[in-house]
């Protein structure tokens, strides 16, 4: 039998979903007693999480009240950390983005300076648009990096190793009274892709290239992190077959992986190597962009490399939709998208591949930011979390 807060958080879901809905059409709709829809609903209206508004009758009589969910009930912080740059965000609580500001990012400097940075957007957000910190019900922050499941903490990260362990929330909640949450980045940009731009995929495969590289996956609707959030490391997946060399160092220790071989910062190692002078990544999309021609047979590649690993991804988890997102994405698309749905079609199975749709992500660059935003807004209307948003309504 439902808790009292499930059965809240399941009628807000349901207004969530469907939109504006008569007391009459949720008790249709939920096989519920005329009561219990009652109840909760002013549970909800006490709590702000729903507004209502009357319905003009079509017949003579009263007209009916529409309940809808309430998006401006309060305001969510997130940020979207990069290797690179980072993108931080002010949201209501439907996961609309109102504000927004990118900067360049160091990951490996240690999260007590790049976490003051993104705490320094968060406050400028408030003082312009007048939001008092009480009004913040969530933050929400992804990293290119491994985050162990439910516990707010990135275990050994490769590139960024002084964030071991580092508990972000409680860093957070120095400054903030509400639930804080930590998400890798590519399930966050995965999740933004679902929500936003593929609502009816119910699977769905998102693969990030950029400086690394790394996948998030939706299964039957749901971000799927798998037993401990180790799901979807696609980048360090060995690329090297027995009787081979054991193929480039990674950043990861290992050698051989997928992002040693293929990741932007492979490539911009190739590109180095052959005399190029690029120095980063921002010099490797310009030559990409210009049409170098050494840049461009790497990206070729690169391509075929990820396209090999995506096609045994598409064979083992069978997705409706895989979403190629990322820097390099967007600056050498033409020239890595052919060669990775070339891979994938050749080398998946017919059956996984009949009705499987390969596109670049429509949401760039702010995949990140609107999943998170999403991420975050679910997890304070779950029913572990939206007890406290009607309680402390109550208290005000």
């Amino acid at each position: 039998m439902a808790t009292f807060d499930e059965g809240i958080s399941e009628t807000l879901s349901l207004l969530r979903r469907k939109g504006g809905m008569t007391r009459t059409e949720i008790v249709a709709e939920t096989g519920l007693s005329r009561s219990a829809v009652n109840l909760r609903i002013d549970a909800l209206l006490d709590g702000r999480l729903v507004a209502g508004s009357a319905r003009e009758a079509v017949t003579k009589g009263r007209p009916a009240e529409v309940f809808s969910f309430n998006s401006a009930r309060g305001k969510l912080l997130a940020a979207d950390v990069g290797a690179t740059k980072f993108r931080a965000g002010l949201c209501n609580l439907g996961g609309d983005v109102e504000s927004e500001i990118e900067l360049p990012s160091d990951v490996t400097a240690g999260p007590e300076v790049l976490l003051g940075s993104i705490l320094e957007c968060f406050e400028k957000f408030l003082v312009d648009t007048g939001t008092q910190a009480d009004e913040i019900l969530g933050i929400g922050l992804s990293l290119p990096a491994p985050v162990k499941r439910g516990s707010g903490m990135s275990v050994n990260p490769p590139i960024m190793p002084l964030w071991n362990r580092f508990d972000v929330p409680a860093w957070f909640q120095r400054r903030f009274a509400c639930p804080v949450f930590l998400e890798k980045d590519a399930n966050a940009m995965a999740y933004g892709e679902a929500r936003f731009s593929h609502p009816d995929a119910d699977d769905l495969l998102l693969v990030k290239i950029g400086t690394g590289i790394g996948s998030g996956l939706i299964r039957d609707g749901a971000l799927y992190r798998g037993a401990d959030g180790a799901a979807g490391d696609l980048g360090h997946i060995p690329m090297t077959l027995p009787g081979e060399d054991d193929g480039p160092l990674c950043k990861c220790g290992n050698h051989g992986c997928l992002e040693a071989r293929a990741g932007g910062w492979a490539i911009l190692r190739d590109l180095q190597e052959a005399g190029a002078p690029a120095r980063n990544q921002d010099d490797l999309i310009a030559a990409l962009a210009s049409g170098d021609a050494t840049a461009v047979q790497l990206a070729r590649r690169a391509g075929q490399v990820i396209g090999t690993a995506v096609a045994t991804a598409v064979n083992l988890l069978n997705p409706r939709v895989v979403v190629l997102a990322g820097h390099l994405v967007a600056a050498g698309g033409d020239h890595l998208l052919p060669a990775i749905r070339e891979r994938v079609y050749s080398r998946s199975l017919p059956l996984a591949t009949s009705e499987l749709t390969i596109v670049a992500s429509s949401l760039h660059p702010r995949e990140g930011l609107v999943g998170l935003a999403h991420l975050v807004s679910d997890g304070i209307l779950e029913p572990a979390q939206i007890g406290r948003l009607v309680e402390r309504e109550d208290t005000v």
